[in-house]
C-alpha cells in the first residue's frame, strides 16, 4: 500500500511511523555512516520532521514501513538551502513548482520493487501538484537505487573532500517516465489514483492555495 501523509497525519499511524524512523536510522546512520542523531527509541529524525513536512510511504502486508522519501516545498526552508548550498554554486533552488525530496529510505527487508512504487507515487505527486521538479540531497551509493528504478536525477553538484560521496540533484516529472514506473512495478493508474484520493491531500493544497491568495 502506499500512503501521503503530511508530518501531522503521521501520527494517526504509530508503527508506521516508528517503523520508517527506524529504517531511517538504519540506512543513513549504520549502513550509509551519515553524521546524524538516533534518539533512544532507535529513531533517526531531524529538523525538518518538526516542519510538517510530506511523507510518501510504500508500506507491506503488515502496515510497515518497505520505503519512503520526505518532501517539501522550496519556497520554505530546506536541507539544500541549509546545508548544501555550495553544491549547487551558491545558487538558491526556490520555486512553487521545485520541491526538496530528502530521506529516501528502503528498508533492509523491503520487496525488490518497493523504491520503484515510491518513485511512481512521487510522480503522482507531481502531477497532481502541477510539481516540475524535485531536488534533492543524496548519497553516491543511491545512484544504482534510482537507475534500477528507472528514475535518475541530473546532477546538479557533488561535494569535495570527507563529504565527496554526498550529491545534489534535480528530478524532472515526465508523464511517460510515470507510466513506466507504474507498468514496472505492477500498479494500475486505478490503483495509484484510489490511494492518492483517500489520503485527502487534494482538499488539504486547495486550503492552502486559498489561504495564499486570501
Amino acid at each position: 500500500m502506499i500512503h501521503f501523509f503530511y508530518g501531522d497525519k503521521l501520527l494517526t499511524r504509530p508503527e508506521l511511523a516508528h517503523s520508517m524512523f527506524k529504517d531511517r536510522a538504519e540506512q543513513f546512520h549504520r549502513r550509509l555512516g551519515w553524521d546524524v542523531f538516533v534518539d533512544r527509541f532507535g529513531e533517526e529524525r531531524d529538523e525538518y520532521d518538526e516542519l510538517n513536512p510530506l511523507y510518501v510511504i510504500v508500506s507491506d502486508q503488515n502496515g510497515l514501513h518497505e520505503a519512503s522519501m520526505r518532501l517539501l516545498p522550496t519556497v520554505g526552508q530546506t536541507m539544500v538551502h541549509d546545508h548544501f548550498l555550495d553544491l549547487t554554486d551558491d545558487v538558491k533552488i526556490q520555486s512553487p513548482v521545485i520541491w526538496e525530496c530528502t530521506r529516501f529510505c528502503v528498508s533492509p527487508t523491503a520487496r525488490l520493487n518497493a523504491a520503484t512504487k515510491l518513485m511512481a507515487a512521487g510522480g503522482k505527486l507531481m502531477e497532481e501538484f502541477f510539481i516540475e521538479h524535485f531536488v534533492g540531497v543524496f548519497d553516491r551509493k543511491m545512484l544504482a537505487i534510482y537507475r534500477r528504478t528507472g528514475s535518475s536525477p541530473t546532477v546538479v553538484g557533488w561535494s569535495e573532500g570527507d563529504r565527496a560521496r554526498v550529491g545534489v540533484g534535480l528530478w524532472q516529472f515526465k508523464s511517460d517516465e510515470y507510466f513506466k514506473l507504474l507498468s514496472k512495478c505492477g500498479l494500475s493508474q486505478m490503483e495509484m489514483e484510489l490511494w492518492f484520493v483517500n489520503s485527502g491531500l487534494l482538499e488539504k493544497q486547495s486550503t492552502l492555495r486559498s489561504k495564499m491568495v486570501a
